[in-house]
């Protein structure tokens, strides 16, 4: 026995090799404004080229089915941040974010991660959980921009999205070498008034943009909210937006004006002489006219992701770093006759979201399971190795990120848009998106619109109303209904804008 014992001290007395943990995967959040996912050849745009995004998607998974939420720009942001609807995180429009409240920079912050946030923030306050950040005013500018970080506001001579690229190149050169990273590099372009750089501009400047199907629709079958809109191609673009010089004595409030008109006729250059534009010549202008600006901010989005692709390859962290290119929402390229967002058709609604997860994801390969920005910072929590919150309403990313198909996958989605009438007129609505159908419901005008996306993906045939798909009808508003209740929507912010009166509680 006492040899045993003396054995079994002597066993104590040696150090146990514990199983030493590969390091923690750092995270490169990249993300554009308004940038569509067709115009990304990796989701088989016909308009243009994008050969940096690709080699992400080339090695990594492109969702096809990436839905927004709420399709507007602060909204989307502040869901990004804490895995929530915006009727749980208090931004349903353009207010201010409460930066008291949980983020999923807060949690990888404590966890041991090295925060950075750098370009378009849009959320009202100072950024919170990042240990540096860099943002934009506001919108910003596309030239020569301000930028506000925790010692005030500094200007930066050049194009805003090399700007912004530098910064984020700086902030990965200079952080702290012992710690992971998450860095959320936010783009402003392709936002609207779509101002390229000289250099991409040129590379549009005498190419044709092929139309899409939906240009010209006449909005037969729909209700009136499409009609009532005002972010129309041919109706709504104003002087500043078509980059239409005003004359030199114009000065002030009178320069501001006349560029704020939305023309009806245009003179322009062809060949030396002068001509005027009107009716469909005019409207076939203006379509090129905004595709090119917006393909061209595009463009420069592209390079400058292969910039920062390049310095991981060359710096050796490509192997240990999860690259997500995104953008905040959809955008409309002419589709329906419309530019901007926020309505819940699909190219409002679907968002671009490709990822390369090294030795998490297979490469190459696409799904069709469905997310939503409220999965991406329970995403980013599992990639940390963090259990992701009970109040994050999202879904981690990564059961799919090998092409698998986990059980009880969400096969729907609830959407609701606040911003009503909003600078386009856009109506006030809420719906759901299954895999193969759509209910749309703008509940101030008691209207609806539902879609076959398998039969008319261009929903261009409204269904609601039509007594042959009344039992259809049904079955969705029940599934509408069961999401909003699940999701804890009790029209918390139903009636925002000022000078309204709370709605009614209507039994759904």
């Amino acid at each position: 026995m006492r040899v045993l014992a003396v054995l079994f001290l002597l066993f104590l007395s040696f150090p146990i090799e514990a199983k030493e943990q590969p390091p923690r995967t750092n995270i490169l959040f990249i993300m554009s404004d308004d940038h569509a996912a067709h115009a990304i050849s990796a989701y088989g745009s016909k308009i243009n080229q994008t050969p940096n995004i690709d080699r992400i998607a080339a090695e990594g998974v492109r969702f096809d089915r990436c839905f927004v939420t709420n399709s507007i720009c602060t909204p989307s942001r502040a869901c990004i941040l804490t895995g929530k609807y915006s009727h749980l995180n208090g931004v349903p429009v353009f207010n201010r974010f409460d930066g008291s409240q949980p983020t999923v920079a807060k949690y990888l912050q404590g966890s041991g991660y090295y925060t950075g946030m750098i370009g378009k923030w849009h959320l009202g306050s100072d950024p919170t959980g990042f240990d540096y950040w860099n943002i934009l005013p506001g919108q910003g500018v596309y030239n020569n921009p301000d930028l506000i970080d925790a010692t005030g506001k500094h200007n930066y001579k050049g194009y805003v999205t090399d700007v912004i690229t530098d910064l984020s190149l700086d902030f990965l050169k200079n952080r702290p070498k012992d710690k992971p990273f998450f860095l959320m590099c936010h783009h402003k372009a392709p936002h609207r008034e779509w101002i390229p750089d000289e250099k991409h501009r040129q590379m549009f400047a005498n190419k044709s943009i092929p139309e899409p199907a939906t240009l010209y629709d006449d909005y037969a079958t729909r209700g009136s909210a499409i009609k009532e809109n005002r972010q129309r191609v041919f109706d709504d673009l104003t002087r500043r937006d078509l980059k239409l010089v005003p004359p030199a004595d114009l000065t002030g409030p009178a320069r501001n004006q006349w560029l704020n008109v939305k023309p009806t006729e245009v003179e322009i250059e062809v060949d030396g002489a002068k001509k005027t534009l009107k009716g469909d010549e005019l409207n076939k202008w203006k379509y090129q006219r905004y595709m090119k600006d917006y393909l061209a901010c595009v463009q420069s989005i592209d390079d400058n992701v292969g910039r920062i692709l390049d310095y991981l390859k060359a710096n050796n962290l490509e192997k240990n770093t999860v690259i997500i290119y995104t953008s905040d929402q959809g955008f409309f390229l002419g589709d329906h006759g419309m530019y901007d967002k926020r309505f819940m058709y699909e190219q409002s609604l679907q968002m671009p979201f490709i990822i390369k997860a090294p030795g998490i994801a297979k490469a190459n390969i696409s799904t069709s399971k469905m997310a939503i920005n409220a999965d991406f910072a329970p995403t980013f929590m599992n990639i940390a190795r963090l259990p992701v919150p009970e109040d994050m309403q999202g879904i981690s990313l990564l059961p799919v990120l090998n092409g698998d198909s986990p059980k009880n996958w969400r096969t729907s989605m609830y959407y609701r848009y606040y911003h009503d009438p909003g600078d386009h007129n856009t109506r006030a609505h809420y719906g759901v998106r299954t895999e193969t159908h759509k209910l749309i419901y703008f509940w101030k005008i008691d209207q609806w619109e539902m879609y076959d996306l398998v039969k008319d993906p261009n929903e261009l045939k409204n269904l609601a109303g039509d007594p042959m798909h009344s039992a259809l009808f049904e079955k969705l508003k029940t599934e509408l209904y069961r999401l909003k209740k699940e999701l804890k929507d009790d029209d918390q912010f139903a009636y925002e804008q000022p000078g309204e009166k709370p709605a009614p509680k209507k039994k759904n």
